[in-house]
């Protein structure tokens, strides 16, 4: 890691500001580390693009079948109901928003790993730059930040 005073620079390093530290002259210095290049193997990646496809058209059908078993979305339940079934429906309703918002979540994730994918950014944290774990990337493949960052979030 390099703290420094860095001027517009003409490198083509990619550099991240890990901190910061202020002077007596109330300059702030940063604290750079530069960026690997990292890129995994066209022929690992194809069977990890597979299955995130895979996964997306899972929790698509997942998604519409949430929908279809939304005890709101039956019209029978317009006519007269005891009050244990209307609270078995609003019981049903909630519980099938609660799923429905985490496969919805879930589906993000797996688009925006085959985003980054595309992109050619797979297996590198959103939000460091680090390299995610690859023992991480197995359990969750669609994971797009490393633990370390994901611990932070939860903090």
């Amino acid at each position: 890691m390099d703290i420094g005073w860095r001027g517009g620079g003409g490198d083509d390093k990619n550099w991240v500001i890990t901190d910061y530290v202020v002077d007596n002259d109330d300059r702030i210095g940063y604290a750079w580390k530069a960026m690997t290049k990292f890129s995994i193997p066209a022929n690992l990646l194809k069977p990890i693009r597979e299955f995130l496809e895979s996964e997306a058209v899972k929790l698509k059908r997942k998604e519409k079948a949430m929908v279809k078993n939304d005890p709101f979305v039956d019209e029978d339940r317009l006519r007269e109901n005891s009050t244990e079934e209307d609270v078995d429906e609003q019981l049903g309703h909630f519980d099938n928003q609660v799923k429905s918002k985490f496969i919805n979540r879930q589906l993000v994730q797996v688009r925006k790993a085959l985003t980054r994918l595309k992109l050619g950014k797979y297996g590198i944290c959103e939000k460091c730059g680090n390299m995610i774990d690859t023992e991480r990337l197995a359990v969750r493949p669609e994971a797009t930040v490393c633990i370390s960052c994901e611990k932070e979030d939860e903090a």
